[in-house]
């Protein structure tokens, strides 16, 4: 009985082994994967990751002679933590002495943070943005209930400097206006997953996944910029302008060298402003009548079509009547004889009528198509503006009349800069451009410049400029000259059309300058526009500014003088 009943327990008990080895088998074997893919979800994660934005800088350029190098890199635009204080508030047992303590460091009222104390038990936040200083003395604390909290931040270390041009981050995290705005797809950060398993190191693996923005650097260079953009600060302090535009190319690329606006505004405090158009710039979204600045495309469209040459002369009686309509020179002045050179030394609205007569409506809209000024410049900013121009080439022969000295045609200061390199480059357009090289680790994308085939010819580029280069050395513009070089430009006094009927405003006008040097081997062109300033019609307050500024850039690149004395 009892052998038996060993036999029976010992049956169960293999067959038992059997079962359960058939069943490990089985896990081990089949279903091996699935429950090594439940032991690992129990080790590891996944969260999402973002890159970094890319950063922004700008070059102090070492030109000389137009051979292109770098100096220092200056930082427009950098990644920095901002900080922000919170509170638990029912972790602080004294609030009245830590909300004392507290408004000592941050500068905010006692009353207020204490308010903020008392409204929640679970969590608040008591100041936003911090300052490096509040920073510091807070990281000295140790109150519970009190934190310190850093979040990824962009930060402007010029402030100022170039603001419309770089534009900011907003509070979406993405870019508006400027570069930041342009160049949002290629700056910022790429989102991506990143595992995490507990018991190992996984630190770099987010370097390795590549999600880094890349970085822009760009043409412009801080101190011209900076110089441009004091200038117009003193023009305001000296004329009253309600606003102004520096635009710096180098002509023979359209490398934008310095693009200044005022008023300008601090990128770090953005949101602190109420009027939104501050964010606007102008250089390249505003649209305006160029005046006499236009007269040289004038006399280059005649040039070009063989009208005339520079020894055609004209008799200049102070007046021309069109149809019905009747018009001027500035100041009803009469000049009498003059050859072509003297139309745009006197600046004589009379002689660009007498132009734009020998030319056909047609082909001088076919002239202002191909300057680029019914048509974007194609530029890298955000928002860039123009205007096709459609009311002047309907209008009538009066309209192109006006054209001529430029009333009743718009554009934009880029616009007018960039067309007016034509003269400096042998008759070629070139697209402006603002940044110079994307960089991503060790990866570079460099711009390369667009030239266009010729507007004009080279020889009509050089009549131009002869004729430019009088206006400063013989003309109105002769507040320019700078001695021992040749210096070509032109000066511009332009009404001010209403927003919204027909006519100019008799109070406003816009007075600029555009010029380029040295005027044999241009390595600047400057375009200088003050709107609305306080001076009389007949004064040339850019044209001072414009020579202060190709002053600084010949010292700061030490361009040999074309003569001595």
């Amino acid at each position: 009985m009892k052998q038996w009943r060993a036999i029976v327990c010992l049956s169960f008990m293999g067959i038992a082994a059997l079962i359960l080895g058939s069943r490990l088998f089985y896990l081990q074997v089949f279903q091996h994967k699935l429950y090594q893919a439940q032991a690992l979800g129990q080790q590891s994660g996944f969260k999402e990751v973002r890159g970094t934005r890319g950063e922004i800088f700008f070059e102090n350029s070492k030109e000389n002679h137009g051979a292109s190098g770098y100096g220092d890199i200056k930082s427009a635009a950098i990644n920095k933590d901002k900080w922000l204080l919170s509170a638990m508030p029912k972790k602080i047992e004294d609030k009245d002495s830590v909300a004392d303590l507290l408004s000592a460091i941050i500068n905010e009222p006692k009353e207020s943070i204490v308010s903020k104390l008392e409204k929640t038990d679970s969590y608040t936040v008591i100041k936003k943005e911090l300052s490096d200083q509040e920073v510091k003395a807070l990281k000295d604390l140790a109150i519970i209930g009190v934190s310190l909290e850093g979040a990824p931040g962009r930060y402007y270390p010029q402030d100022t400097i170039a603001s419309q041009v770089i534009g900011f981050v907003g509070g979406q995290a993405s870019g508006q206006y400027g570069l930041e705005g342009y160049y949002e797809d290629i700056v910022k950060g790429k989102i991506g997953i990143k595992e995490e398993k507990r018991g190992f190191d996984l630190i770099g693996s987010e370097q390795s996944m590549n999600l880094d923005g890349s970085n822009l650097h760009l043409t412009i260079d801080y101190n011209i910029q900076f110089q441009a953009e004091l200038l117009l600060q003193e023009e305001q302090k000296k004329n009253d302008i309600d606003s102004g535009q520096i635009i710096v190319l180098k002509p023979d690329s359209g490398r934008v060298l310095a693009m200044a606006n005022f008023p300008s505004f601090n990128l770090n405090q953005y949101s602190k402003e109420t009027r939104l158009d501050i964010f606007q710039n102008s250089a390249i979204q505003k649209l305006f009548e160029p005046g006499s600045v236009f007269k040289p495309f004038t006399m280059a469209m005649a040039l070009q079509e063989e009208k005339v040459t520079p020894q055609t002369t004209f008799v200049d009686t102070g007046s021309v009547k069109i149809g019905p309509d009747t018009i001027s020179n500035f100041n009803h002045e009469v000049y009498g004889k003059q050859n072509m050179s003297g139309v745009l030394e006197k600046s004589i609205n009379t002689g660009a009528v007498f132009l734009a007569s020998l030319i056909p409506h047609q082909t001088f809209s076919r002239y202002i198509d191909a300057l680029g000024i019914t048509q974007k410049t194609g530029i890298d900013l955000q928002g860039e503006a123009y205007s096709k121009n459609e009311n002047l080439k309907r209008g009538s022969a009066f309209g192109f009349a006006t054209a001529a000295f430029g009333q009743g045609i718009e554009m934009t200061p880029i616009q007018l800069a960039t067309a007016f390199s034509v003269f400096a480059n042998g008759g070629r357009l070139v697209k402006p451009y603002v940044v110079e090289k994307i960089a991503r680790g060790q990866d570079e994308q460099k711009t390369k410049p667009v030239v266009f085939d010729p507007v004009i010819s080279p020889e009509t580029a050089s009549q131009v400029t002869s004729m430019l280069i009088n206006v400063i050395d013989h003309g109105y513009g002769d507040g320019a000259k700078i001695p021992g070089y040749y210096l070509a430009g032109k000066t511009g006094t332009a009404q001010v059309p209403f927003e919204n009927k027909k006519g100019y405003y008799p109070d406003r006008t816009i007075q600029s300058f555009i010029g380029f040097g040295p005027a044999l081997k241009p390595q600047f062109l400057i375009l200088v526009k003050l709107d609305n300033p306080k001076v009389s019609k007949s004064a040339l307050s850019a044209v001072p500014v414009f020579k202060k500024l190709a002053q600084y850039i010949i010292n700061y690149w030490q361009i040999p003088p074309d003569y001595t004395k």
